[in-house]
């Protein structure tokens, strides 16, 4: 028998890995917008080019969305690529 340890994590990956808190929150955010942006681009079966010719942006930037290369895609921006999607966007602020 070996000895496995199971840990339960919290909601945030990036925290539960290490990152302070801040930095954490700010990871886990840019990854959920990354991730649903991800979906609408799948959800049309389009290539990179396809879906960078609809949000008016370089191939390369929609190949950092889909390889969710958070460093190179700031919240601000990826809101707006959602919103140019045709989805809601809503950000809630709690204590």
């Amino acid at each position: 028998m070996s000895d496995i340890s199971v840990t339960n994590g919290s909601d945030n990956v990036f925290e539960d890995v290490g990152f302070e808190p801040l930095e954490a929150a700010e990871l886990k955010l840019r990854a959920d917008l990354i991730i649903k942006l991800q979906r609408f681009i799948r959800s049309r079966n389009w290539t990179q080019a396809e879906a960078a010719k609809f949000f008016g942006e370089t191939p390369a930037r929609i190949s950092d969305v889909m390889d969710i290369n958070s460093k190179h895609s700031s919240i601000d921006n990826l809101i707006h690529l959602l919103l140019m999607a045709g989805m809601n966007v809503h950000i809630s602020v709690t204590p």
